[in-house]
């Protein structure tokens, strides 16, 4: 497990995230149901209709730090997740990521369904190291602990879906990063891989030099978390010890 110090991976000074929902839907669509898609705060504006998904967020997270973020459905995490690996970009604040965050939030966001199984492995290979140096062993792995065999050689369209889980789960769980966002609702697969996979991400996580780890499940941020952020509309309403977060959320916000 990575030990927590003094230098900041991420930084984020008065971050405010607004997505511009400018469809005719918005206007018989309850408030309630667009926050629950979107998390954040509805707002109307001159500009039209925003949503707040981050609203004025103050953090600091050090290299080795692990950290749970902790909200219901909406409340931002899932969002903030992607905020910080790139996907999304601040509206306005400031932002700074001082290494690349791997993002493990998505099933299918480095795949596509033209691709035959190897291709995927090679781009993915390709993405992370910039070379082939070493992909035919790094091949034999992942096709051993997919176990999806002569699979591999034919198109990803042809794959059941826990065909396709196995092969993603073990490409983005190859490796290690030096900052990793990691959401629970990724998937594994079938249940009889769900036993493997369970060992390979706990061993996944614990390589990782610092960790984001949103999660409805207490037990597994106690497991694997010192530091918790507790988000609500978008904002984050406590910053503190494991524990005390946990305790401010069931107290405070259920």
């Amino acid at each position: 497990m990575g030990t927590a110090d003094s230098s900041p991976v991420l930084e984020l000074k008065d971050v405010w995230l607004r997505i511009p929902v400018n469809t005719r839907e918005v206007r018989t669509l309850k408030k309630a149901l667009i926050r629950s898609l979107t998390g954040g705060v509805l707002q109307r504006t001159t500009r039209g209709t925003e949503i707040e998904a981050l609203r004025g967020i103050n953090c600091t997270i050090n290299h080795g730090e692990r950290v749970a973020l902790i909200g219901h459905n909406g409340a931002g995490k899932s969002t903030f997740l992607r905020l910080v690996s790139g996907i999304y970009t601040a509206t306005s604040g400031l932002f700074r990521a001082h290494c690349p965050v791997f993002p493990m939030i998505q099933k299918n966001f480095i795949t596509g369904p033209d691709l035959s199984g190897m291709q995927a492995v090679k781009g993915h290979y390709l993405l992370t190291h910039g070379h082939l140096k070493g992909f035919p062993e790094y091949l034999r792995e992942i096709v051993e602990f997919s176990e999806l065999g002569d699979f591999i050689h034919l198109p990803m369209k042809g794959y059941s879906e826990g065909m396709s889980a196995r092969l993603l789960f073990s490409l983005l769980t190859s490796g290690s990063h030096d900052c990793l966002a990691l959401d629970e609702g990724f998937g594994t697969g079938d249940a009889r891989f769900f036993e493997r996979a369970q060992r390979r991400l706990e061993q996944f996580i614990e390589t990782a030099g610092t960790l984001i780890l949103a999660s409805h499940s207490d037990g597994l941020l106690q497991q694997f978390c010192q530091r918790g952020l507790v988000f609500n509309q978008g904002e984050i309403v406590f910053d503190g010890p494991l524990d005390d977060s946990l305790r401010y959320y069931h107290e405070q916000c259920c």
